[in-house]
C-alpha cells in the first residue's frame, strides 16, 4: 500500500473551521462553569482539542494505491477505484506553479477527470531535510506502484531532469 494524495484548501480551510469552533466552544464551557477568570484556561484546552481534531481530520483524508485498487478517504467516506478506470499518468505543473503526479480516470465525478495523488514544489537542490526525504520516498513509491500495474506515465523533461539531477530518481524508463 502507497499513501498519497493532496486535501484540497477548501477542506483545509473546512477542517481549521472546525478547529476554531472547538477552541470557542471550550472558551465557552470554561467561561461558563468556572467564570470570566478561566478564559486562558479554555483558550490552552480550545487549542489542544482543535489541534488534535484537526490533525486528525488531515490523517484520515488521503488517497491509498493498493494492489486491488485505489482508494480515496475522506471523515466523512470511503470510495473505491478500480484501476480499470486509470487511463494514464503524469508529472507536470499544476495552476499554482507546483509539480503534481495525477492520475487521469475515466468515468466518474473527480474534477476534470483527474485524481492527484502528490504535489510539491519545484525540486532545484539535493535533498534538504525530512521533508524533501519523505517526497522522494512518495514519489518512488507512486512511480513503483505505477509500473507495477504497467500505468503509462508522462513526466515533463525539465521535471525529469531535476528529479534525476537533485533526488537521484532514474528517469522513466518507458
Amino acid at each position: 500500500m502507497v499513501r498519497a494524495g493532496v486535501v484540497p484548501g477548501r477542506r483545509v480551510a473546512l477542517y481549521c473551521g472546525v478547529g476554531l469552533v472547538v477552541v470557542l466552544v471550550a472558551v465557552g464551557v470554561a467561561v461558563g462553569a468556572f467564570g470570566v477568570n478561566r478564559v486562558v484556561t479554555g483558550i490552552a484546552v480550545g487549542v489542544v482539542a482543535a489541534g488534535a481534531l484537526v490533525i486528525a481530520l488531515l490523517r484520515r483524508d488521503a488517497v491509498e494505491l493498493t494492489d486491488a485498487g485505489i482508494v480515496r478517504r475522506t471523515p466523512w467516506g470511503v470510495e473505491e477505484i478500480g484501476w480499470a478506470r486509470v487511463v494514464a499518468g503524469r508529472f507536470a505543473l499544476d495552476e499554482h506553479g507546483r509539480w503534481a503526479l495525477a492520475l487521469d480516470l475515466n468515468g466518474g465525478e473527480e474534477p476534470h477527470g483527474e485524481l492527484v495523488l502528490l504535489s510539491i514544489p519545484p525540486v532545484v537542490r539535493p535533498i534538504a531535510g525530512a521533508y524533501d526525504m519523505r517526497k522522494r520516498e512518495q514519489v518512488n513509491e507512486i512511480r513503483n506502484m505505477l509500473r507495477e500495474k504497467r500505468v503509462p506515465v508522462t513526466v515533463l523533461p525539465e521535471i525529469a531532469d531535476a528529479l534525476h539531477r537533485h533526488w537521484k530518481i532514474a528517469p522513466p524508463t518507458r
